[in-house]
């Protein structure tokens, strides 16, 4: 078995969602991680140099060293495709090194499968094929000098499982000096697609985690699709979450913040007031004269059937730990949950955008966003969600 980490020791044991469905069945070897001791204990001040470059991916060797649990290999350009395929017919399929979901077929109550992932591809500027949707990381740590990282380039660790039971793939991304690791586990139920982090902090001063998963869920359109479950959450209406893999209407914000990773870069001043220049940190505070914008007012969901007619972005700061999307024009329905994150946030372009098919999704996934996430010195924190059909 192949094992590219030095600081970790994969075992088998549960990681208990909240609630889960009656007919949901996790994986047993979901993760728990034993950190060994570092000879030389660094701080974060490598933390902003992570290097992304990686040897070309030998795909005759991951075939050799990881075939017989249902995952297959495959090399398309730079990249190659990860494909896990289930005994009852699910199946999803992984991009190295980027990490992006792009596809996960569910097995449907009719005996089918059908694609429950949302994803665009595009030509670039240079040619070759941009790939945007799908379920990707956005997510940066940062320490407490203001160092910052985030996780844009993957390896592959360990394939475990089988077609029988689940199918997991586990991913590594580090700092340069390894400083903080984060293990992306990817499980593939005959049922549900899992995706999990535990992120390592070696150091011996906390770090401060940011993000989101984002989860682009395919509809007929946003105006047949309704969030079910959501009466009586607390929400804040938020810009949409950039990254590389976001999809946007380039003219759904009257300012658009660009690309890349500049969502976080304008998030972590206003979180992290003690580290450095926080802008308008006190503004609509209720003591400074100040009125509140529609961003720093807090509204309850009203409605236990919301329809996504009207584009909206919002950061829910109570919701339950899972609800479902009924899309009516599909006659299908899709449950998402969470574990470890506290706040959801759910981003719908609505109907005015769905042109020839485009925009017709609505992305959602477990963030810290408003809070971020502490992790202490030596410290190991997991979060997750998954992705489920709610009427098996």
């Amino acid at each position: 078995m192949a094992n590219n980490s030095l600081l970790f020791s994969p075992k088998y044991a549960p990681l208990a969602f909240t609630n889960p469905s009656k007919q949901l069945k996790f994986c047993h070897s979901s993760l728990v991680f034993t950190s060994h001791p570092l000879k030389h204990k660094k701080d974060l001040s490598m933390l902003a140099s992570a290097s992304s470059s990686f040897p070309p991916i030998n795909v005759d060797y991951l075939e050799s060293e990881f075939s017989g649990h249902g995952v297959s290999f495959a090399e398309i350009g730079e990249s190659c495709v990860v494909r896990m395929r289930t005994e009852n017919g699910s199946l999803s399929t992984l991009m190295l090194p980027s990490g992006l979901i792009t596809s996960y077929k569910a097995r449907m109550w009719h005996g089918g499968t059908v694609e429950l992932l949302h994803t665009n591809v595009a030509d670039g500027d240079d040619g070759s094929a941009v790939i945007q949707g799908g379920v990707s990381l956005g997510l940066m740590l940062a320490s407490e000098d203001g160092n910052k990282w985030s996780p844009r380039t993957w390896v592959l660790h360990d394939v475990k499982g089988s077609p029988q039971d689940c199918i997991q793939v586990e991913l590594m991304s580090s700092d340069s000096e390894k400083t903080v690791e984060i293990k992306y586990t990817l499980t593939l139920h005959p049922d549900n697609l899992t995706s999990e982090i535990a992120v390592t902090n070696s150091t011996s001063s906390s770090i401060q985690l940011v993000g989101s998963f984002m989860s682009h869920l395919t509809v007929s359109s946003p105006d047949a699709t309704y969030a079910i479950g959501l009466e009586g959450s607390n929400y804040l209406n938020k810009p949409p979450l950039e990254t590389k893999f976001s999809i946007i209407p380039p003219d759904f914000k009257d300012k658009p913040t660009g690309q890349g990773q500049s969502w976080v870069k304008a998030v972590f001043p206003g979180l992290l007031p003690n580290w450095g220049s926080n802008g308008n940190v006190e503004a609509g505070d209720g003591k400074s004269g100040l009125v509140k914008t529609d961003e720093e007012i807090e509204f309850e969901e009203e409605d236990n059937y919301a329809q996504m007619t009207d584009k909206m972005s919002r950061i829910y700061t109570y919701a339950p730990r899972r609800f479902s999307f009924n899309d009516k024009g599909r006659r299908n329905s899709v449950g998402v949950g969470r574990d470890g994150f506290d706040e959801m946030y759910i981003f719908s372009p609505g109907s005015a955008y769905d042109l020839y098919g485009k925009y017709s999704f609505v992305c959602t996934g477990p963030s810290a966003m408003l809070k971020p996430i502490s992790i202490g010195p030596e410290d190991v924190w997991r979060g997750g969600q998954f992705i489920y059909n709610p009427n098996l």
